[in-house]
């Protein structure tokens, strides 16, 4: 029985930084979330509390980030801050470096979008059920 040894893959490009895309596609789920959240389940005496509500998870959501962010950058030196993004296509081909080691960026990407997108196309589907369910509420 012959053993052939794979060839050892140096020098293959990794990325220590989200895709643009990834930021975006949080901002979108999170805006989906809020809006459907407010039109399918915003009914009766406590609309305002739920709005309050709504709108405190999507500062949290999208402000906690995005503070990071903003933090980073101004601490950041010039010369460490990439100017070149790589298409979306390419990048999720690459190697994503985590703390705990390296994933796929498609695996990356997927772990990272797939809690706050399960929770709004949930909450969306649960506002459905909620309307054919309770008609008496569906109108204000």
């Amino acid at each position: 029985m012959a053993t052939h040894s794979l060839p050892a893959r140096h020098n293959r490009p990794t990325n220590d930084e989200l895709h643009p895309w990834i930021y975006r596609a949080i901002i979108g789920l999170t805006i989906w979330l809020v809006l459907s959240v407010i039109f399918l389940f915003s009914r009766g005496a406590y609309a305002s509390l739920d709005v309050a509500v709504i709108t405190f998870f999507f500062v949290v959501l999208v402000g906690t980030p995005l503070l990071i962010w903003t933090t980073w950058r101004h601490h950041t030196d010039p010369n460490e801050q990439h100017g070149y993004v790589a298409p979306f296509r390419e990048w999720k081909d690459h190697s994503f470096e985590t703390w705990t080691g390296a994933l796929s960026g498609r695996s990356a990407s997927t772990q990272i979008l797939l809690p706050i997108a399960a929770v709004a196309f949930g909450m969306t589907l649960f506002g459905f059920v909620f309307l054919i369910t309770i008609p008496q509420l569906g109108v204000n």
